[in-house]
């Protein structure tokens, strides 16, 4: 087939794809503005809304033109967005941030997947659950949980763990973005300790900013940095759950079909950081490539919400949300002993 008439097939087959998909994508994107204009005008966060939002539309994900679009937001635009949060990282983080600062993120975000593991384990839940809200908890929150949850062998609970993990690492970092400057401040940190404290251990990167540049300049700066580092461990643990994980039977996944060893996500994240630390994104085009991976975030999440119903995410039980809040505890135990020994405490 020539490449003409390739390109005429491609073209005659896109009105049925925007007919197909067309109403479901326009509709999590409704959505996700909508949830942003809320947390512009009203400071609630963008990711809360647009899942609160997105489980009030659950109906339209059921049946309907709607359907295949929010399908195609949950699963490849989430994806999308989280490939593009690789424009944020480069090797100059890394230098500028000291190499004891580094070893105790990357030692406290073992820690907490390895503590998440056995806490599960004595609480009667599911290792699935115990890698999706530790592995959240440990990284990036909503973000992680996303890109997390797109590896692990998927069983009929997937969706609700999915959508529960979201929900409450959302929650826990709306409220420790409140409750950690009194802390903080309570443990007599300076503004480079505040900085260390917040970046590693608030799950969202939003709630670190605001948590930062609430005590002032240089916290912010710092935890911001010192969350982005978190950010950077998001792909090697991805890869090291698609390792250990792709022998692990999914339901409605033809026997001996594999997952790749190396989810495409992952390798669009892998490049844009690689490139990003060579210089070779020009600076407008990373703050295009983040705002794009915001949107798409957003929108993501919003379809996620859309599939899983309200009733489906209480019924994850109290023992869950134990689960979550101890390994918040635990992280946050094991930075500030961390510091301690570092000479920031």
């Amino acid at each position: 087939m020539s490449a003409v008439s390739e390109t005429t097939r491609r073209f005659q087959g896109l009105p049925a794809a925007l007919s197909t998909y067309g109403p479901g994508l326009l509709v999590t994107a409704a959505v996700a503005m909508a949830a942003q204009f809320l947390s512009d005008h009203y400071g609630a966060p963008a990711m809360l809304m647009a899942l609160l939002l997105g489980i009030a539309f659950h109906f339209l994900s059921e049946e309907g033109r709607c359907v295949a679009g929010i399908e195609l937001s949950a699963k490849k635009i989430l994806r999308i967005g989280v490939a593009l949060l690789g424009m944020r990282i480069s090797v100059d983080l890394l230098i500028g941030l000291g190499s004891g600062t580094i070893l105790l993120l990357v030692a406290a975000i073992a820690a907490t997947i390895l503590f998440g593991l056995a806490a599960a384990k004595v609480l009667g839940r599911g290792w699935r659950l115990a890698l999706l809200t530790s592995g959240a908890v440990a990284i990036c929150g909503a973000s992680a949980a996303m890109a997390i949850a797109a590896v692990l062998p998927k069983n009929e609970f997937s969706e609700r763990n999915l959508i529960f993990t979201v929900l409450s690492v959302t929650v826990l970092s709306t409220l420790a973005m409140i409750g950690y400057p009194i802390l903080a401040q309570s443990l007599g940190l300076d503004a480079r300790g505040t900085g260390i404290f917040f970046g590693g251990t608030i799950h969202d990167v939003a709630q670190v900013v605001g948590a930062g540049f609430s005590v002032s300049p240089e916290a912010g700066e710092t935890a911001t940095l010192v969350k982005l580092i978190r950010v950077t461990m998001l792909a090697p643990v991805v890869l090291i759950f698609s390792i250990v994980l792709r022998n692990v039977p999914q339901e409605g996944v033809e026997a001996g079909k594999r997952p790749p060893l190396l989810p495409g996500f992952v390798v669009a994240f892998l490049i844009l950081a690689a490139m990003n630390s060579g210089g070779m994104v020009p600076s407008f085009v990373a703050e295009l490539g983040m705002e794009a991976s915001r949107w798409a975030l957003l929108a993501g999440i919003v379809a996620v919400g859309m599939k899983t119903s309200l009733r489906r995410v209480l019924d994850v039980g109290g023992d869950a949300v134990a689960l979550v809040v101890a390994e918040t505890i635990f992280l946050g135990v094991f930075i500030l002993v961390g510091m301690h020994y570092l000479g920031h405490l």
